[in-house]
C-alpha cells in the first residue's frame, strides 16, 4: 500500500497497489473490489505497447504504464490498520467527467454518515467532487 493522505479522527487514506491487497481489501470488507482491481489490472496491461520488438525488452515500461493509466484503488483505514473504506477514484486521481467514481463501506453500505469527513479530506486532496450522489452506487 501507498499512503495518499490523512483525514479526520486518525484516519489514513492508501492506495491499493497489487492484487494481493486487493484480496485482502475484499476479504475484510466482503465486497468485490478484487474482481474490479484485477479487470482494470487487465485493461491496463492490454493498452501497454511495448517499447522494442526485442523479447527481452517487452515489458519494459508496463509497471509504470499500468500504474498511470489503471484507476486508482485507495482504502481507508483506521489508526490500528483496520479498513473502512473503499474507494475507486479515475486515473492520476484527475477529474474525469466520463468515470464514475465508487465509493463504498463494508458490504457495499454507505460510508458517508459516517466516514463523510474523511471522504471530503480524499476529495480535497486530489480536487475532484466525491459527493454520495456521484459516488455512492447502491442508493436505497
Amino acid at each position: 500500500m501507498h499512503y495518499i493522505c490523512d483525514a479526520p479522527d486518525g484516519k489514513t487514506w492508501f492506495r491499493l497497489e497489487t492484487e494481493a491487497e486487493a484480496i485482502d481489501e475484499s476479504q475484510s470488507m466482503h465486497h468485490a473490489v478484487e474482481k474490479f482491481f484485477r479487470q482494470e489490472t487487465a485493461k491496463a496491461r492490454q493498452s501497454f505497447a511495448p517499447p522494442s520488438r526485442n523479447f527481452i525488452e517487452q515489458e519494459i515500461g508496463l509497471k509504470a504504464h499500468i500504474r498511470r493509466v489503471m484507476p486508482l484503488f485507495l482504502t481507508l483505514r483506521d489508526g490500528e490498520g483496520k479498513a473502512l473504506v473503499t474507494a475507486m477514484l479515475p486515473p492520476g486521481g484527475q477529474e474525469d467527467h466520463g468515470f464514475r467514481p465508487i465509493i463504498v463501506g463494508a458490504a457495499n453500505s454507505d460510508p458517508y454518515a459516517e466516514h463523510g469527513a474523511a471522504i471530503r479530506a480524499l476529495a480535497d486532496h486530489f480536487g475532484v467532487n466525491l459527493d454520495r450522489a456521484r459516488c455512492y452506487p447502491y442508493r436505497r
